[in-house]
């Protein structure tokens, strides 16, 4: 694959043409885009803290978005027909997010969790295995182990998916590369079992964006769309999401392939808005885990962050709470309108506190 496939620039993103597969979809949003005001870690008088779903249900409908994807764990029957009712009155679409069982005495904590997930409008759920492979495992025989343990996650959670009749999406966490992923979705060859293919996270992993979207959409199930932005440093790159359409990704290229393999998958925005990653590609200990990965792809890689270096990233550090809060709803806001106005989806219209349209 080129370079020239590989990413595509704002100004060639907004000269494609939309795709109109897409009409009748609005993008919706994963809880992880409030990274600050979720569950009060940052809040004001003019931000309240979001202390469960409802909370982010009431803000979120101002938004225009068409879904949301949250966690259902400490989820009660009260809370799950709640939110049931909320959505309904919204016309939101529902996704869980859920962690698989860890064991078999795990296993009935899993079952009540889905099944309050369900009650609550939700047939669609993202899990993810583990966090960044990078930092979490020092040699091979770890992460070897990490994926057994993931695999048999996945067979304990299958036969309670298909009981239940939902579909479960696992992420691309910056932990399997998508071949790894793809491996272990098709040995279980469920399709109570797919994907959450997460635009962004695998370039922490060397990985094209382009190729794992071509990898995994297959298996998809839901999505995270995200776009992503690259700074050099001496040990590697920082990586960091920034709002749709100000990124080196072919979202629309990505669109087209999920709608080719799954033309009912929904789209959940996830803007996490945050001081860049470091990704420490250059350090001998980013390769434990990875004694096959060609060299090819960390030139790819750092050839593309030094051609396509973003000139500022986001950052969070240093901002008051009010400032802090601000920039994420902005990020979320301007991903929202490129989503109508150049990738293709249903246009949003933003409404403030008073119900007047915001620009």
């Amino acid at each position: 694959m080129t370079r020239r496939t590989f990413l595509t620039s704002a100004a060639a993103l907004a000269a494609l043409p939309l795709p109109a597969a897409l009409r009748g979809k609005r993008m919706g949003i994963v809880i992880h885009s409030y990274w600050k005001r979720w569950q009060g870690k940052y809040s004001s008088l003019k931000s309240p803290p979001f202390e469960n779903a409802l909370d982010v249900l009431d803000h979120v409908r101002s938004l225009g978005v068409g879904a949301l994807q949250i966690m259902v764990n400490g989820w009660t029957g009260e809370l799950a027909r709640k939110v049931h009712d909320t959505c309904e009155s919204y016309g939101l679409k529902l996704e869980g997010s859920i962690t698989l069982p860890k064991n078999e005495s795990d296993v009935d904590r899993f079952d009540k969790e889905l099944r309050l997930g369900k009650e609550a409008g939700a047939t669609i759920f993202r899990s993810a295995n583990g966090g960044r492979r990078y930092e979490l495992f020092s040699s091979l025989e770890d992460f070897k182990h990490f994926k057994a343990n993931a695999f048999k996650s996945m067979q304990l959670a299958e036969p309670i998916a298909r009981r239940q009749r939902v579909r479960i999406g696992i992420e691309n966490h910056k932990d399997f590369q998508a071949a790894e992923l793809a491996e272990l979705l098709g040995r279980l060859s469920s399709p109570h079992i797919g994907a959450c293919v997460d635009t962004g996270n695998s370039m922490a992993l060397m990985e094209d964006p382009m190729h794992v979207v071509e990898t995994l959409a297959p298996f998809a199930v839901t999505t995270h769309i995200k776009d992503m932005a690259v700074q050099e440093t001496p040990t590697g790159f920082l990586l960091s999401e920034v709002p749709l359409g100000e990124g080196v990704l072919d979202l629309q290229r990505m669109f087209a392939l999920f709608e080719k393999h799954n033309p009912q998958i929904d789209y959940h925005l996830e803007m996490i808005t945050r001081d860049p990653l470091d990704i420490p590609c250059l350090k001998p200990g980013y390769w434990a885990t990875f004694p096959d990965k060609s060299g090819t792809d960390l030139a790819r890689m750092l050839t593309l962050v030094r051609e396509r270096k973003a000139a500022k990233l986001p950052k969070v550090t240093g901002l008051g709470t009010e400032e802090a809060l601000d920039y994420e709803e902005a990020n979320i806001v301007k991903c929202l309108h490129c989503a109508g106005d150049k990738l293709g989806l249903d246009k949003v219209v933003v409404r403030n506190e008073q119900g007047q349209e915001e620009k």
